[in-house]
C-alpha cells in the first residue's frame, strides 16, 4: 500500500468517525407520559411529505398536520424521477399523477395492512401552506395534496395558505433571510407565523406565547431506534425534542416537526430545531416537539438483507424510496423509528418493543 493510499484511508476513517460517531452530548430520550392519541404532525419540503405519509400511515393516533410546500401522498410512487419531475414543478410533459391513482395505491396499502384505515382520516385537522415566491414546490403541487385529502375523506376541509410571499422555506414572523428567497437555512421571516397557525388550526386556540419559552432543548440518541448504524437509512445519530418545563410531571401532547433538505444538522445545526417557531407555542401549551433528524447519504449498503444504494445527498427526509418499497408505510425503515421515539414518549414499555425491533430489521 503506497503512502498516498495510507494518508487516503486515514482521512476517511477520521471523517467517518466525525460524520457518524455517537456524540457525546446526547442523552437518552427519556419517557414523559406523553398522551399519543393528541400527537400532530408538520413538515416543509421532503418533510412536508414526510409528514403526510407518517399521518396518513398512523392516522389512529394522529390528528392532524401542518405541510408547508409538499405533495400528494405517495407521489413519487419509488420513483426519484417523478419525485424531481411530477412531484415538485410539474408541467405540460411531466405533469402530476392523477389523484385517483394515488388514492388506489393508499387504498391497497390499507387493504395489505401498510397503513392505518382511510377512514381514520376524516377526523383529521389539515393546514397546507404554498409560498407565491416558491418556485421549487409550486402551489399545483400542494393544491394536488388539498384534493388527495378530499377524495379521501370528503369530510375534510384542508385550509390552504397561498397568500404569503415566501420562498421555499419554513416561514416565521421575524427570524431567517428575506421573504422570498430560497436559500440556507431555508428559514424566513415573513411576518407570518406557520407554526402558530398550523398548531392553531390543528388544536384550536392556543394560549398566546410569553416572550420566552421555558423548556430545554434536548440532544438524545436517535440511533437506538433506528437500525445500526443509523445512516444506512439516511437517518443522523442524533436528534431534538423541545420539553417545556410544564411537562415535567404533567402530561402533555406531542408535535412532530420534520425539516426538509438542507435543513439537517449537519447543514444548519440546531436552527431548525430553535428558530422554526414551534418551541415558543409548545412552552405555552404543554407540548412536548420532536424534531428527527436525517442526515446525507450517498452509497451502497445491506439493510434488511438487501443491498441497497442510497442517493440523498440533501438530507431529505424519503419520500422517493430510497430505503425500500415500504417507504411511505408503517413498514419504512424511517417510520418505524419516528414511530419509535413517539412511543417512547409515552411509554418505556411500548417503545421498548419497537426499538428493539427496528435494530433487528
Amino acid at each position: 500500500m503506497t503512502a498516498r493510499l495510507i494518508f487516503l484511508v486515514r482521512i476517511f476513517a477520521v471523517a467517518a468517525l466525525l460524520h457518524w460517531g455517537p456524540c457525546g452530548a446526547a442523552e437518552r430520550l427519556r419517557v414523559y407520559g406523553a398522551d399519543v392519541a393528541q400527537t400532530s404532525v408538520s413538515g416543509v419540503s421532503s418533510g412536508g411529505y414526510m409528514a403526510v405519509q407518517f399521518h396518513v400511515a398512523n392516522s389512529r393516533v394522529v390528528m392532524g398536520v401542518g405541510v408547508l410546500a409538499a405533495g400528494p401522498y405517495y407521489c413519487a410512487q419509488g420513483s426519484l424521477y417523478l419525485a424531481l419531475t411530477r412531484c415538485m414543478a410539474p408541467w405540460e410533459a411531466t405533469p402530476l399523477p392523477p389523484i385517483a391513482r394515488l388514492k388506489r395505491f393508499a387504498q391497497v396499502f390499507e387493504a395489505t395492512g401498510g397503513i392505518d384505515p382511510l377512514a381514520g382520516i376524516a377526523s383529521s385537522r389539515v393546514w397546507l401552506f404554498s409560498g407565491t415566491r416558491d418556485e421549487t414546490v409550486t402551489r399545483e403541487v400542494v393544491s394536488a395534496l388539498r384534493d388527495w385529502y378530499r377524495a379521501v375523506a370528503r369530510e375534510l376541509n384542508p385550509v390552504m395558505v397561498t397568500g404569503v410571499p415566501a420562498g421555499h422555506a419554513m416561514v416565521t414572523p421575524d427570524y431567517g433571510g428575506a421573504c422570498e428567497t430560497t436559500r440556507e437555512p431555508f428559514i424566513n421571516a415573513c411576518r407570518y407565523d406557520a407554526a402558530g397557525a398550523l398548531l392553531a388550526h390543528i388544536y384550536g386556540p392556543l394560549t398566546p406565547p410569553g416572550p420566552d419559552a421555558p423548556g430545554k432543548l434536548i440532544r438524545f440518541d436517535q440511533s437506538e431506534f433506528a437500525p445500526r448504524p443509523p445512516y444506512t437509512i439516511s437517518m443522523d445519530e442524533d436528534g431534538f425534542a423541545f420539553v417545556p418545563d410544564a411537562c415535567l410531571g404533567a402530561q402533555c401532547r406531542v408535535h412532530i416537526a420534520f425539516h426538509g433538505c438542507g435543513q439537517a444538522t449537519e447543514s444548519i445545526g440546531e436552527e431548525f430545531a430553535l428558530h422554526a417557531g414551534y418551541n415558543r407555542w409548545a412552552a405555552a401549551n404543554r407540548l412536548i416537539v420532536l424534531y428527527p433528524q436525517a442526515i446525507a447519504r450517498f452509497g451502497a449498503g445491506w439493510h434488511g438483507g438487501i443491498f441497497s444504494f442510497v442517493l440523498n445527498p440533501r438530507g431529505c427526509w424519503d419520500w422517493w424510496g430510497y430505503t425500500g418499497q415500504g417507504y411511505a408505510t408503517r413498514a419504512g425503515a424511517q417510520m418505524r423509528a419516528v414511530r419509535a421515539m413517539l412511543e417512547r414518549l409515552a411509554s418505556p414499555s411500548r417503545a421498548a418493543t419497537s426499538a428493539e425491533s427496528n435494530r433487528k430489521r
